[in-house]
């Protein structure tokens, strides 16, 4: 059976799914904003969560992976931006790339300044890298539990943990994690003892038809309570049956902030990365059709006041990512 979140899911690439025919594929360009911004966006306004997708002869895709996006490219996040009025980004190391980060690295290199970045690394990667990144803008490694499907308590410990010796020794970095709640519920005594900050993609996993009461959410509030996790409410569309205007995640959102705003982080998850079940992982699949205007104008209804905004936006991004 498809639930409603995933036929929302792959309606949201309807448009761009009628391009593919045969196995063959024309690219359509990533989404760019239709729904002017409707709120004065601070100076430094960060968008914490991006992806970039190059030229797949330049930086080829790891094989096996679990999907094949289209391109997505550096002028095209620029355009965004000038569009959203936000002049800093994070880059994060899609899982299409395991982990060479050349392509990331790259972005960031194009952006400069404005631009920092989280890369995946595994136990091959030699230390002299990991000296290069941060040099290059890198802030922090991911953890990607979700995509590749990891779910369970005890793996996601394990690796979690192998993050946090990788990288314990290293200041101003911090771990990255995408995963559910029942995950987060798993590993929630190893997040309070690193030492480093540990940042939960998407809502920390959580669903918004469930509600705030869904087990597992209030774990997520008490590590931002602490100070020890960020959240970054992102990819409200991943959480949401409700498009476009996610008014399913207000309640989730809006615990969250109240919970701790100075642990919030704001992001697009632009180009809006698609993973279609039963696709085949060589098969190019469409991009989300999100309008990030209109995503973004849900902000104002998650946090009404604009010095709140502000820290989500300018504050926490340039404190943890070294802006």
């Amino acid at each position: 059976m498809v639930s409603r979140r995933n036929f929302l899911l792959n309606a949201a690439v309807a448009g761009a799914g009628a391009l593919i025919r045969g196995g063959n594929a024309v690219l359509a360009s990533a989404s760019q904003p239709s729904t002017p911004v409707n709120f004065q966006v601070p100076a430094g306004a960060c968008d914490c969560h991006t992806h970039i997708f190059g030229d797949s002869r330049r930086f080829p895709f790891a094989i096996p992976r679990v999907y094949t996006p289209e391109p997505a490219s550096v002028a095209e996040m620029r355009a965004l931006h000038r569009a959203l009025h936000t002049e800093r980004v994070v880059i994060v190391q899609p899982s299409v790339y395991g982990t060479d980060n050349a392509c990331t690295l790259d972005a960031i290199k194009q952006l400069g300044s404005m631009a920092r970045g989280i890369a995946v690394i595994d136990d091959k990667t030699p230390d002299a890298a990991l000296d290069q990144m941060q040099r290059a803008g890198i802030r922090g490694i991911r953890v990607n539990l979700e995509t590749a499907g990891q779910s369970d308590p005890a793996i996601s410990r394990k690796l979690f943990q192998a993050a946090v010796d990788r990288i314990k020794n290293r200041p101003n970095w911090h771990i990255q994690v995408y995963t559910r709640l029942s995950v987060i519920e798993g590993i929630k005594d190893q997040v309070m003892a690193a030492p480093m900050p540990v940042v939960f993609d998407h809502f920390g996993g959580a669903q918004a038809r469930l509600g705030v009461g869904q087990p597992g959410f209030d774990t997520l509030l008490n590590l931002t309570r602490t100070g020890k996790a960020y959240v970054k409410i992102s990819g409200a569309y991943r959480s949401s049956t409700q498009s476009p205007d996610y008014a399913d995640v207000v309640p989730l959102a809006k615990a969250l902030i109240a919970a701790n705003p100075q642990r919030m982080l704001w992001g697009t998850d632009w180009p809006h990365p698609a993973q279609i079940p039963g696709r085949k992982f060589d098969e190019i699949t469409p991009l989300f059709q999100i309008d990030d205007g209109r995503l973004f104008n849900q902000l104002p209804v998650w946090a009404p006041d604009a010095a709140v905004r502000k820290t989500i936006l300018v504050e926490n991004p340039a404190r943890l990512y070294g802006f």
